[in-house]
């Protein structure tokens, strides 16, 4: 690949984002050991975020609040406030706009943006990053840690590779060096099953995975061994997707439809863990129904109680807003490719659609399909109906019933993860 036909790509994440908002926010914090937590009473008594001050303590994300409190007696406890959040993060992406119009957001505190068509206006990738850099810094009062690369999948590692306020660059020139020689785990979707999978084949760096034929890691894990090869080397050609064009003055176009849960409680069991699949599909199909559009991608993203996160998709075998098989795909994915035990409970779950086409769009189906979405999409509709006049709950799916913890919640719409 020469050079000039490069991409140009960023990958920005805010520094301890919570904390760092609440200290731009109230000068009292400043300076001074500061974490974001949850509600002791209510189980969520842990360390979500921790400033820079705090982590000098060793103080660690996940963690409890009285272990915070160990280490650091002094230390201040705030409570999360993801309105004030979210706009924050909404300003961030006001300023990134100014750079590029390919950006997408990746949660509340982190961003990609491809400024390569922005070259001839603000410089090479390391120009607008330290531009952005300054530019965050002076009118939000945080700092982002920025990864320049050509690719999406190296930019986030460079992003992650120093932090705080750092830049980052990835180049054909020294990735070898930086990012081969990194543990196979740092590699962007490798998750902890994965890994294990991975060093059972000896394979424990990034460079490892590099230079396994990338036949082999197809014929060992499918589809996913030879994507996760290919980002291994570089060759991501991941396009940045704009994410919420509204902030960009183009007209409103949705690209996903989406729901989230932090549980009640950790999931330990497959059943558990179906339920609230369940209940997350049936938000996201009942929304795509709405809006009269199929999806041919689900998304199951999985974050654990330690606030690891992992995310994994399948295609559908053809375009559909029928809850049952959104609901079955995003149990599949999640059932094939996480552990679901004592041993690694999972705090929050989201379930995506994506890949969105017009519900009336004419797709090459076979004639069992055609009939069986159609059948499906037809039961779900008057479900839906069922709903509008009566309530959410007056028609449930066995399985949501399972954990009666879920009954109270509303999940139409949106949920923030924690």
């Amino acid at each position: 690949m020469k050079q000039q036909h490069l991409r140009h790509i960023l990958h920005c994440d805010a520094n301890s984002f919570y904390a760092s908002v609440e200290q731009a926010v109230n000068p009292e914090l400043r300076g001074k050991p500061v974490v974001v937590g949850g509600n002791e009473e209510k189980r969520k008594g842990i360390v979500l975020t921790k400033s820079k001050e705090a982590k000098a303590y060793g103080i660690q994300t996940a963690e409890t609040l009285w272990q915070a409190r160990q280490k650091c007696p002094d230390l201040i406890v705030v409570p999360p406030n993801f309105v004030l959040y979210k706009k924050y993060s909404t300003e961030a992406r006001k300023i990134y706009y100014q750079y590029t119009d390919l950006v997408e957001p990746y949660g509340l505190d982190e961003a990609w943006l491809d400024v390569t068509n922005s070259q001839r206006l603000f410089g090479t990738g390391e120009d607008v990053a330290r531009k952005l850099s300054a530019q965050i810094k002076n009118e939000l009062g945080i700092t982002v840690s920025i990864g320049v690369s050509w690719n999406k999948i190296f930019a986030k590692f460079g992003s992650d590779y120093k932090k705080p306020d750092a830049i980052t660059v990835i180049s054909e020139d020294n990735y070898r060096e930086i990012v081969w020689a990194a543990p196979v785990r740092e590699l962007f979707f490798v998750g902890r099953q994965t890994e294990r999978k991975l060093k059972e084949l000896g394979i424990h760096t990034v460079g490892d995975l590099a230079r396994e034929a990338p036949e082999n890691m197809q014929q060992r894990f499918g589809v996913v061994g030879a994507t996760l090869s290919a980002f291994a080397r570089g060759e991501d050609d991941t396009p940045v997707k704009p994410f919420d064009p509204k902030l960009n003055n183009s007209n409103h176009v949705i690209k996903t439809y989406g729901n989230g849960l932090t549980s009640p409680h950790d999931i330990t069991t497959p059943q558990d863990a179906k339920a609230l699949i369940y209940l997350l599909a049936e938000s996201v199909a009942q929304r795509m129904r709405e809006d009269g559009a199929r999806a041919k991608t689900i998304s199951v993203w999985t974050r654990y109680a330690n606030l690891q996160g992992c995310m994994r998709q399948a295609p559908l075998p053809f375009p559909s807003a029928a809850t049952s098989t959104v609901a079955r795909t995003a149990w599949e994915i999640l059932r094939s490719n996480e552990p679901l035990d004592s041993e690694h409970p999972i705090r929050a779950l989201s379930v995506r659609a994506s890949d969105l086409v017009d519900a009336s769009a004419p797709t090459q189906l076979s004639l069992f399909d055609d009939a069986k979405n159609e059948s499906l999409e037809v039961l779900d509709s008057t479900v839906d109906t069922l709903r509008k006049r009566f309530g959410n709950t007056v028609v449930q799916r066995g399985i949501e019933l399972s954990d009666d913890s879920y009954s109270d919640i509303d999940i139409k719409r949106d949920n923030i993860m924690l």
